[in-house]
């Protein structure tokens, strides 16, 4: 049995099922071990890892702590319940309407920070006046819909991580600063660190920094070392603001003043720090690289969810789930009905209950006609149905987004 427990209940003898933090934030070679000593404890503690999971059935038990399948009920129907209180943002058209132009756009962004990074790492400068019209662009595009950028940015490969992810934080910055309502400039300036904010990884030698598994101590230290680098990177950038920078220097610093490098804590941290501290670890989760499997964005919210109660601001987290959804467009889910469908829009009242395409039935196992249904309305209105569960797009042999 899988429970959740308190780091100030572990002992030696426990088998740790999982460290429930981001790769990131833990030097262990694996997150699944036998805790052998008391310094392993410390380690953990030391890490800034206040609950971890452990598996009852390879080691000691904790009698009064909460099962895997309790904490994740517990906070699923929180975010739920935050969820049908909360309404989506405004938007000028449709997902699928907005998607062709913002495929050109997102493909434009990828091929320029290869371009950007392929020049640091030759020692050349970063040429900000390439980058504007771009981030000009994207937000653009997020501005009339930020549900079409946003699901192509989940599609990466282990090959080209580095910058598709650096593309995905610049774009989910944008979106979540007009998601909090700030100005023009402030989105511009955070979409341009968001898309730098790894810049400082080019100067990580190539064995390191595409390692096909964990990284040992020494590595581990050495990749952490990636953050200055980029802040001393865009220090040197003509033209670029405090405020861009500021993405790049605080996106792995923690709530609890467990990050790094400066172990900034609360307030200490800018408010742009902290929400790219969420994009960041958000879009890490929902991407394959070659030492994890991505999880279903649902999935990664849910567990930026749990981690609030520490290492992000909880606040900022609410803000980030209303940004995107709950089930972010472009997410295969299974309906009570027994149909699968994705979702191509979140409507105008509940972030519980977007709009959807239906087109396979489980029950029969066979292909049906392509309907759209609003889940947010009522058996009288074409409504009536529900969401189960997000489902594996891999499982189906599907590609959601051509159902956009």
């Amino acid at each position: 049995m899988i429970k959740c427990i308190n780091v100030a209940d572990l002992k030696v003898g426990m088998y740790i099922h999982d460290l429930n933090c981001d790769w990131m934030a833990h030097p262990f070679l694996t997150k699944r071990f036998q805790v052998g000593k008391t310094l392993e404890i410390e380690k953990i503690s030391a890490s800034g890892i206040h609950e971890v999971y452990i598996d009852t059935s390879k080691g000691l038990d904790v009698s009064h702590a909460p099962t895997v399948n309790e904490v994740k009920k517990q906070l699923e129907s929180e975010i739920i319940a935050f969820a049908e209180q909360e309404q989506p943002l405004p938007r000028a058209v449709e997902a699928g309407e907005e998607l062709g132009q913002a495929r050109l756009i997102h493909e434009q962004a990828n091929q320029l920070i290869f371009d950007i990074m392929q020049d640091v790492r030759l020692g050349q400068q970063v040429e900000l006046e390439k980058m504007e019209p771009a981030v000009a662009r994207m937000t653009q595009s997020i501005l009339r819909n930020n549900g079409a950028l946003l699901s192509l940015c989940r599609i990466k490969n282990k090959d080209d991580y580095t910058f598709r992810h650096s593309v995905s934080v610049g774009a989910l910055m944008v979106s979540f600063c007009n998601a909090m309502g700030m100005d023009k400039q402030t989105i511009h300036l955070a979409g341009i660190g968001g898309m730098l904010h790894d810049i400082g990884k080019m100067k990580i030698p190539d064995a390191i920094l595409n390692k096909p598994g964990k990284l040992t101590e020494d590595e581990f230290g050495i990749i952490k070392c990636h953050v200055v680098e980029s802040e001393q990177i865009l220090q040197a950038t003509h033209g670029i603001s405090e405020l861009s920078i500021l993405v790049a220097s605080q996106h792995h610093e923690r709530h609890d003043g467990s990050g790094y490098p400066a172990g900034l804590k609360g307030a200490e941290i800018s408010e742009l720090g902290q929400m790219a501290a969420i994009v960041d670890v958000y879009d890490a989760l929902t991407s394959d690289r070659c030492y994890h499997k991505g999880m279903p964005p649902t999935d990664a919210l849910r567990k930026i969810y749990e981690w609030s109660k520490f290492h992000f601001n909880p606040k900022l987290v609410q803000a980030f789930m209303r940004c995107i959804g709950i089930y972010p467009v472009g997410t295969l889910v299974l309906l009570k009905s027994g149909r699968l469908a994705v979702v191509i829009e979140q409507n105008d009242t509940s972030l519980a209950a977007p709009k959807v395409k239906v087109f396979f039935s489980t029950k029969s196992n066979v292909h049906i006609r392509p309907e759209i249904v609003d889940l947010s309305r009522g058996m009288t209105q074409g409504g009536s149905d529900r969401i189960m569960r997000h489902e594996s797009p891999q499982k189906w042999g599907l590609d959601p987004l051509r159902f956009l």
